[in-house]
């Protein structure tokens, strides 16, 4: 931001602009995470890797769901019930752009003819 600038005007070039609000959140953003190597994860597996209860999972599957991130379908593996969960193209587009943001953080890089002292 310029001086005078306002907080609620125009997107500078920092790379935190290019952040995911709906990512900010570490389990949603574990999630999403966990399904980015794989095509496919059970609910179960993905619950046991980020460590949060069935409940807590469930929610935040359904937000992501909502936003067209993440797909999750029902079926059965013999004669259990299972869910799973799996990226969409679009969440994968996110995720990448989510995480080169928070590199370029992460990385000292600010707006565009910024120099250290």
């Amino acid at each position: 931001m310029t001086a005078g600038q306002s907080p609620g005007g125009p997107r500078g070039s920092h790379p935190r602009h290019a952040l995911v609000p709906l990512l900010n959140s570490p389990v949603r953003l574990s999630v999403v995470a966990a399904l980015a190597p794989v095509e496919r994860a059970e609910f179960a597996v993905v619950r046991d890797l980020i460590e949060v209860s069935d409940s807590a999972l469930s929610k935040q599957a359904a937000m992501l769901e909502a936003a067209g991130w993440v797909a999750v379908s029902k079926g059965r593996a013999g004669r259990r019930p299972r869910t799973w969960l799996a990226l969409t193209a679009e969440g994968r587009t996110v995720y990448e752009r989510h995480l080169t943001a928070l590199r370029a953080i992460a990385a000292g890089d600010g707006p565009q003819g910024a120099t250290a002292s």
